[in-house]
């Protein structure tokens, strides 16, 4: 398609030219040429594999991120990611770009949402420079003292008085380590010009034989009695004598190692320290080092700042926590052979006021405390939970019965020193407003911002933390406007769903934001309910207004209409797409617009409602009962068995918890012994119903870069198979594994059977060329030579689905698996493209197609998350057929998701909320999408009518 003509955005009344690419051939793109508006909120869009991840990360990213790379110095480029140049021919206004892409979370357990935000860090300044200090033993606020402390003191004097400023008798060592004696440290007294000594209300002067004799025979508990005298006063309210007092304070912290003493004669006497110190006890200085639970300084000892330690699972030795006591909580005490420690505790119970008859969950911490770490008492003790499984594994070293028993309930635990915080105990003694670091960051991010903004402290560390306040303040509000107000800062990123840990990335960006750059975002709705989408656009808008070019990768129907511009890619996918099928704005493609993205804009296209939708029946079900996983409220569930189930509700609504915590980590235990975290719930029934559980996402289908389409279906091995019943390779002796470019053979071994090869250069990009010796085929010559029906085996890999259909139209067992693939969209993918170059989309339809290809997959619980993240409407569609074709199999589907046009074809629909975080975990709705749009409280059901018959 020509590229349009160029339009010059005007901003702040200057013309800027807009972002021109001629000739893009990377990957799939055909020689296109694109012109973006700068300045503008511009989407990318197209069915899956139409390239426009090729275009935006592949070209514009890689050409903006190279450009800004090779401008610096050689000796700094060796230490930046370097990338390759793309394939172009002209680039024209190009800027600085920075890509917001779905990357990998990562699997880190001592990464969490304060730390990627970025807010941690700030937190940990904050503490350091205003943190308050709270003793271990009294719970008392530990100052360090200056010199103006001692003369403030002082002003509170009676007009008149006589007061001492001194400091302790010295006490040092000699070279071997021992006390030095009275005389020695006299001797070095009188050496400074100290030659008084207090001796209570007494003055002894060292000048004098007699006194020094008096203190030459004390013992060392009266020498500890003892002050220097630095300086007297007489009391009286004059900034000359304030100036005095000060100096000899300074002169006295500086002799004594840090202490001063203020001696009103006859009277009373005030002890002050420079350093941090009450009751004895001397406390670490607030560092930012000293809340980094990364750091040995401050990470707890006992669990080494992970949080966690290996032990006995609370949740699994009280699994249901809506239980009292009474009722039998404590699981590991209902057999006969312990029940005598259950009747223990309902013995002691009583006199340590623990009400026995109340559901654990609602005793206080104290009283779990009790329970978990026992009560001591004259005639009856009660040892414990914890003791209790001490004394088991002592036994457990030889006995196996006692070992079998331990393994039941162990499971990773929260620390019980640092109680989940990960700090030491210096690091949870600093508070700001009585919250140490540790209670903040187990805040949820609205929470959070409201702590921030009423913080209870004083101009002056207002003053000192201004900055550093507001800096926290913003990216708190920029996680609110993204929608994950519900998160805790100390949420560990691997429990986070895909679209959760890239909406933290953009509001890390956004955070730190730049004028005149290029942002490229790949689907910033990924795991955004429909009602927080307006919040991401305005954030998107804010983003531009800056002074940005916004780029979107998206499907989402909202976000496409409210962009500026659009550039449409297609007019289908793999060597059908790469082109550019529609450019301009959404009024014009909807009006005007040809294209596939346009049919369904308008409506010419839709995705429609089932007209029969299946029974459920109830009989035939799995039943989750009181779950209570993280923001669950003792909810009951039903999810029917052969019939397809949406699970939904706002982001943080519990959904994630309900379905993998819950249902699926509960049937792999009760099935499988699975070792992973089941989450707690009172009941899990209906498992034995079914043979299997399998989790499809789009994950990539092999971390190889051999991997591709016929290898992870299986398909290989028969087309190995015929290329070696050939009579040129029967000739030679070559079996099926001689045509496999895994292994030594007939590969290519100067490429290890990749085609390509990796050039690393120091201070530029690694450059990836294609092998000479095989010129990308990844097969030796004598291996090619051998052909099969006129094609080698390199020839056979690069047909694709649709044409090797034709091809192996005689082989059944090749036939009935490409045939699926054909039939889920993918009869354009090539039998030997590498599984790198497949989007999401494309590889979650792959494994799919494994699933239908396999005649025994029946009884099988399918679990997704969110399958249309990155799918077009078309592919859309074509899911939805792989859905259908899964439940004739007499499987059973259940699904998250926030798409519309996928919960409409539900059977059942199961809505979680009515909010996220704490205001969630509620059972809001169920029933047929139609029950669920009828509900006058489901935010779904509000979103979900319009896509329903009119009449609903």
């Amino acid at each position: 398609m020509p590229i349009s003509p160029s339009t010059e955005t005007v901003r702040n009344g200057t013309a800027l030219p807009d972002i021109v690419f001629k000739g893009i051939r990377t990957h799939n793109l055909k020689n296109i040429s694109v012109s973006i508006p700068r300045n503008r909120f511009v989407v990318l869009t197209g069915v899956s594999g139409s390239g426009k991840s090729s275009l935006a990360f592949d070209t514009l990213y890689a050409e903006g991120h190279r450009r800004y790379v090779e401008s610096l110095s050689a000796y700094v480029r060796q230490f930046l990611e370097r990338m390759p140049r793309p394939d172009i021919e002209v680039v024209e206004g190009i800027a600085p770009a920075i890509a917001i892409e779905q990357k990998t979370i990562p699997k880190n357990p001592r990464s969490t949402v304060g730390t990627v935000s970025e807010i941690y860090d700030y937190l940990r300044l904050l503490y350091a420079r205003i943190g308050k200090i709270y003793s271990r033993d009294s719970n008392e606020l530990v100052l360090k003292h200056t010199p103006e402390d001692v003369s403030y003191q002082a002003r509170f004097f009676e007009e008149g008085a006589k007061f001492f400023v001194a400091f302790p008798f010295p006490c040092h060592k000699d070279a071997a380590k021992h006390d030095c004696s009275a005389a020695a440290e006299m001797a070095n007294l009188l050496k400074k010009g100290f030659f008084r000594i207090l001796d209570g209300d007494v003055v002894l002067d060292l000048n004098e034989e007699a006194h020094c004799d008096r203190i030459g025979r004390m013992g060392r508990q009266e020498l500890s009695g003892l002050l220097v005298l630095v300086d007297r006063f007489i009391a009286r309210q004059d900034d000359k004598v304030f100036s005095r007092i000060e100096q000899a304070a300074e002169t006295a912290f500086s002799e004594s190692g840090g202490y001063a003493v203020l001696k009103v004669f006859g009277g009373r006497m005030f002890r002050f320290s420079d350093r941090l110190e009450l009751n004895g006890i001397e406390y670490q200085e607030p560092t930012p080092q000293l809340f980094a639970f990364n750091s040995p300084i401050g990470a707890c000892t006992t669990c080494q700042g992970f949080g966690r330690i290996a032990g006995i699972d609370e949740d699994i030795v009280i699994p249901d926590k809506s239980l009292s006591i009474a009722e039998g909580a404590i699981v590991c005490w209902t057999s006969e052979k312990y029940r005598w420690n259950w009747k223990q505790l309902l013995a002691v119970a009583p006199k340590a006021d623990i009400p026995v008859d109340v559901p654990y969950e609602k005793l206080s911490h104290q009283h779990k405390e009790m329970i978990w770490k026992g009560i001591p008492g004259q005639e009856e003790r009660y040892s414990g939970i914890w003791p209790f499984f001490a004394e088991i594994e002592k036994d457990a070293g030889y006995k196996m019965h006692y070992r079998v028993f331990l393994s039941r309930y162990r499971g990773y635990a929260t620390c019980p020193d640092c109680e989940g915080s990960r700090l030491n105990p210096d690091a949870r003694l600093v508070r700001i407003s009585g919250r140490h670091i540790g209670e903040v960051t187990r805040m949820n991010i609205g929470q959070a911002l409201d702590f921030f903004l009423s913080l209870d402290i004083s101009p002056f560390d207002r003053k000192v933390a201004e900055a550093v306040l507001e800096e926290i303040v913003k990216r708190l509000n920029y996680l609110l406007d993204v929608g994950l107000n519900y998160l805790t800062l100390d949420r560990l990123t691997h429990t986070l769903s895909g679209g959760e840990f890239q909406r933290i990335n953009l509001s890390t960006s956004i955070g730190s934001p730049l004028v005149g750059a290029i942002y490229i975002l790949d689907e910033p709705s990924i795991g955004l309910h429909q009602s927080d989408s307006a919040r991401l656009i305005k954030l998107l808008r804010k983003l531009r207004d800056l002074g940005n070019t916004v780029v979107v990768v998206e499907h989402d129907r909202e976000i496409i209409q409210a962009a500026d511009f659009v550039i449409d890619l297609g007019p289908k996918a793999g060597r059908l797409g790469g082109e550019v099928v529609f450019h301009g704005t959404v009024a014009e493609m909807v009006e005007n617009g040809s294209s596939l993205t346009a049919d369904y804009l308008n409506g010419r296209k839709v995705i429609p409602v089932p007209e029969v939708r299946r029974e459920p029946d109830f009989s035939r079900s799995i039943e989750i009962r009181g779950a209570l996983q993280n923001n669950l409220k003792n909810i009951d569930v039903r999810f029917p068995l052969d019939v397809m189930t949406c699970v939904t509700g706002v982001s943080g609504s519990g959904k994630s918890t309900l379905v993998n915590d819950i249902l699926k980590n509960g049937i792999l235990r009760e099935k499988e012994g699975g070792r992973e975290k089941v989450g707690t719930h009172r009941s899990l029934s209906g498992a034995s119903l079914i043979d299997r559980v399998e989790h499809v996402d789009q994950t990539p289908i092999g971390k190889s870069s051999r991997s591709n389409p016929v290898t992870y279906l299986k398909i290989f091995d028969d087309i190995r198979s015929l290329f070696a019943q050939t009579r040129e390779a029967k000739e030679r002796g070559w079996k099926a594994g001689f045509f496999s470019f895994n292994i030594p053979g007939g590969r290519c071994e100067s490429c290890a059977g990749e085609g390509s090869v990796k050039i690393e250069m120091q201070f530029l990009a690694d450059i990836e060329a294609v092998c000479e010796e095989c010129n990308g085929l990844r097969y030796r010559q004598e291996t090619l030579a051998v052909k099969y029906r006129g094609l080698s085996i390199a020839e056979v890999l690069d047909l694709t689905v649709s044409e090797a259909l034709e091809f192996f139209s005689s082989e059944k067992s090749i036939v009935r698996k490409l045939q699926v693939l054909d039939e889920v969209g993918l009869g354009y993918i090539r039998l030997g493209q590498s599984s790198s170059t497949l989007s999401g989309g494309e590889a979650q339809r792959l494994k799919l197609s494994g699933f239908i290809a396999r005649a025994d997959i029946e009884h099988t619980l399918f679990l997704f998350d969110e399958p249309t993240t990155g799918l077009h409407f078309e592919d859309i569609s074509k899911l939805i057929r792989c859905f259908e074709k899964l439940l004739e199999q007499r499987n059973t589907l259940v699904i998250i998701e926030h798409n519309p046009d996928v919960i409409k074809q539900a059977d059942w629909v199961i809505d979680l909320g009515p909010g996220a975080g704490d205001q969630g975990g509620e059972l809001v709705a169920e029933g047929t999408p139609e029950t669920v749009a009828a509900s006058g409280v489901s935010l779904t059901g509000v979103h979900l009518r319009e896509y329903l018959d009119p009449a609903v």
